[in-house]
């Protein structure tokens, strides 16, 4: 592996490993969940722009910028008011359907005639999906499994949107957590509690896993084949769950446990096999 390649791998790593700490942090943080967006957008954008000043990165605007950005509030929103209402496990699985709401916007949207892999891809995260609604009819989560499976469907139009030659990821993420940081930090004058321990989870929540993960994700896929950026972004579902459960106490059931298995494996695996059939085809 090229040294290039090796420092492109280590960014995305370093980018999912931040990016896992967010539940935790959402969790131990006793505010709404919109103060929270609010606050935590409002670090990221100072961070990210701080970073576009020193870089020297040009802002961009245009069509599929704002669609980005918009496609950005709604993630980090609804992923924030999904870690509330249902567990942290459930809320980043969920919100790991993306792939699947890209096939079906290429499909329905673009017209795009979607292969037997795609289908039995969608087949297969479907299913599991199900079984993290089934828990939630069992553990009064099916709101939050809702909200986390919108958060997806936003993710996926993250995506789509950054896939456009005109786009700019880190234009969409700036004003994408500006819209959030302008709209929700009012919320945080309700809040009462500003005791150490939230406030520096708050800190870590904004500067680590908004601002620096993004930074790090951007730095990471321009040198990193795609397959292997999506199987090392596939570490935020398994290690998010695992900080929750060790620092938090939050453990997730055996039905739920089993519809993350078969989403993070539907996904991962649909990766590797687009990825083999792309060099096959060369």
């Amino acid at each position: 592996m090229e040294a290039k390649q090796k420092r492109g791998v280590f960014f995305v790593l370093m980018a999912s490993l931040l990016f896992s700490i967010g539940g935790l942090c959402v969790k131990i943080i006793p505010w709404s969940a919109l103060s929270i967006n609010g606050a935590r957008n409002l670090i990221g954008v100072l961070v990210i722009g701080l970073y576009l000043l020193l870089s020297r990165h040009k802002l961009k605007w245009n069509l599929p910028v704002c669609l980005g950005a918009i496609s950005t509030l709604g993630t980090t929103t609804l992923y924030t008011v999904a870690n509330k209402l249902t567990t942290a496990a459930n809320a980043i699985v969920l919100q790991f359907t993306a792939p699947v709401f890209v096939i079906l916007f290429m499909i329905f949207l673009f017209h795009v005639k979607p292969k037997k892999l795609d289908v039995l891809t969608c087949c297969v995260v479907l299913f599991g999906v199900l079984l993290f609604f089934i828990d939630g009819l069992q553990a009064g989560n099916m709101l939050g499994n809702l909200v986390a499976v919108l958060s997806g469907v936003c993710y996926a139009g993250v995506f789509l949107m950054n896939s456009s030659e005109k786009a700019d990821a880190l234009s969409s993420v700036f004003f994408g957590q500006l819209a959030a940081a302008v709209i929700f930090t009012p919320f945080c004058l309700g809040e009462t509690n500003f005791s150490p321990v939230p406030m520096t989870a708050l800190l870590a929540l904004g500067a680590l896993q908004v601002g620096l993960a993004y930074i790090f994700l951007s730095l990471g896929i321009r040198d990193t084949p795609p397959v292997t950026a999506s199987l090392i972004t596939g570490l935020e579902p398994v290690m998010n769950p695992i900080w929750v459960a060790v620092f938090y106490g939050e453990h997730i059931s055996p039905t739920a446990l089993a519809g993350t298995v078969i989403v993070i494996g539907a996904i991962v695996g649909y990766n590797v096999l687009k990825s083999k059939r792309a060099k096959a085809s060369v």
